[in-house]
């Protein structure tokens, strides 16, 4: 499936956002070696952690996708993706995708 490179950067921030989520998480329960997590922290944890790493790895699919499709380095796309992610729509001249 081919992607634009709006979509690439929408994905980058989703993947992004899920990365945050599960640091909040660590950080509202405390290191699992320190504080005895209950089984819905675990669980709560552990799927958002799935979720971030399923979401990071349809994030390297595509953007090596999109770097082949192109004919351009990988580590080029990846340095474009994640400053146009952390940019954010104002400071891109609004998202278009």
């Amino acid at each position: 499936m081919a992607h634009t490179f709006d979509e690439l950067v929408a994905k980058q921030r989703a993947a992004d956002e899920a990365h945050a989520r599960v640091r909040q998480l660590r950080d509202t329960y405390g290191a699992p070696t320190r504080t005895k997590w209950s089984e819905h922290q675990t669980t709560t944890w552990e799927t958002a952690r799935r979720a971030w790493r399923d979401l990071a790895r349809d994030v390297r699919l595509a953007v090596t996708e999109y770097a082949r499709t192109e004919g351009r380095p990988l580590l080029e796309i990846e340095a474009e993706v994640r400053r146009a992610a952390e940019a954010g729509p104002d400071e891109r001249g609004g998202d278009q995708g």
